[in-house]
């Protein structure tokens, strides 16, 4: 349409019934060149006003070679990445600069769609992002096949920055648990700070599903879990989330991780829990600087982290017992054994503190003073008052009663043990008991 109007146009002013001045008004053109395409129209006719490059290949094109290439890596290798992520592989591993527009549509020709599937999302408001890192750090889980089949299923446990969008303290677990979060924030608060907000869901490990005892409730207080217990010493606020969109950050995040990183773990052949991690930390640096934005100010809000004070003392799991008359305690179906203290003190009915550390081992406290450690009795992941002491250790079997079901639907009949007291017991006899023994003597 515009070469036809441009015909028109240049005929009228052949025809001297347009002036070259209004000719350029209506072409958008200098009258300069209006003039120069008169020139060519006289010359050539209407020839003379197509563009000399049409029917040329232009000097930008992709070469065939390199086109052949793509669609060679498209339909094999790269046949499961994005056009976004794709055309990052190849300049970084082959050297192809193209553009994304460029491998999009060399894959549309050939048929190849993109693999990551579009829905139409529901209408939400936008949230603005922190102005300062520190302020709010967005945590989650991803529970995925991040292995393709090469090993076990894992989750994802990580802390974003709503300021920068930084991944902060990710690393690969067997399942989502209250240990993954802590080790997370641990390296965060050693590294950058302490920050001011912790943003979760509903999750059980951040929300005790337990109801308030009658202190807590006199005292208006509700009842927390470890992770609760642990942002309140540390003075983190914890803000719940209502719906997976209002922390839409780290949802986002583990959309675009569980794309990108599973091929990064495919590429390293990882087959394993920590095979994959090391995968992951040598991974998140250029993730970081990849997708991580400037925040609106140059000031953190993170906190350093105090001196003073030992990471291991808050970190940790932490619960109270009351000692027994024998001095041990109980635990996941173990007594533990508190050995006497200075001048053969006795522990007996006083409550203790048990803490149970990330890396396994248990530590008994009373008045901030360690009474007895416990290493487990193999490694494993630290679970909230799931403790086996390792053998040798001062620590006996807790005796398990035994328990006979009579029916289903009944209710079961306890059995005392051969050795258990109430066996050992001895009624009183009374004086008419005693004269009818001596008669039927």
């Amino acid at each position: 349409m515009e070469e036809i109007k441009r015909m028109y146009v240049i005929q009228q002013v052949v025809v001297k019934k347009m002036t070259a001045t209004e000719a350029g008004k209506h072409l958008r053109l200098s009258i300069r060149q209006v003039r120069r395409l008169v020139v060519k129209f006289r010359e050539k006719g209407a020839e003379g006003l197509i563009h000399g490059n049409r029917g040329r290949p232009a000097q930008n094109r992709v070469a065939d070679a390199v086109r052949i290439k793509i669609q060679e890596l498209a339909e094999e290798e790269y046949k499961d990445y994005n056009d976004c992520y794709f055309t990052e592989e190849l300049k970084e591993e082959y050297g192809l600069q193209v553009s994304r527009s460029t491998v999009r549509r060399i894959r549309r020709e050939i048929g190849q769609k993109s693999p990551r599937k579009y829905h139409p999302a529901r209408h939400h408001s936008r949230r603005v992002r922190k102005s300062k890192t520190g302020l709010l750090l967005q945590a989650d889980g991803s529970r995925h096949d991040w292995l393709e089949g090469r090993g076990p299923m894992m989750t994802l446990v990580g802390y974003i920055d709503d300021a920068s969008n930084e991944v902060l303290g990710a690393r690969f677990r067997a399942e989502e648990d209250a240990a993954g979060y802590f080790m997370g924030l641990r390296d965060i608060c050693q590294l950058r700070g302490i920050p001011a907000g912790v943003y979760v869901d509903r999750h059980t490990i951040f929300q005790s599903p337990r109801k308030a005892t009658l202190e807590q409730e006199l005292a208006g207080e509700k009842p927390k879990s470890q992770f609760g217990r642990l942002l309140d010493e540390l003075g983190i606020e914890l803000i719940i989330a209502h719906s997976p969109q209002a922390k839409g950050r780290v949802e986002r995040l583990w959309g675009t991780l569980q794309d990108r990183l599973v091929k990064v773990l495919r590429k390293a052949g990882a087959s394993n829990l920590e095979e994959a991690n090391q995968v992951l930390q040598n991974y998140l640096p250029g993730f970081n600087q990849r997708f991580s934005v400037k925040p609106q100010e140059d000031e953190t809000a993170y906190v350093p982290w105090p001196q003073e004070l030992q990471v291991e003392d808050f970190f940790c799991f932490k619960f109270w017992r009351t000692v027994a008359n024998d001095n041990t305690i109980a635990l996941d179906g173990h007594r533990l054994q508190i050995p006497p203290g200075a001048g053969k003190t006795s522990y007996a009915h006083k409550q203790v503190e048990v803490r149970q550390h990330l890396d396994g081992h248990l530590e008994i406290r009373y008045q901030n003073q360690c009474l007895a450690t416990f290493e487990p009795a193999h490694e494993q992941a630290v679970r909230v008052k799931k403790f086996t002491p390792a053998p040798g250790q001062i620590a006996q079997a807790k005796p398990t009663p035994e328990i006979k079901h009579i029916k289903h639907g009944q209710p079961a009949i306890y059995k005392p043990a051969a050795n258990h007291p109430w066996r050992q017991f001895q009624p009183k006899q009374s004086n008419r008991e005693k004269d009818e023994q001596e008669l039927s003597k």
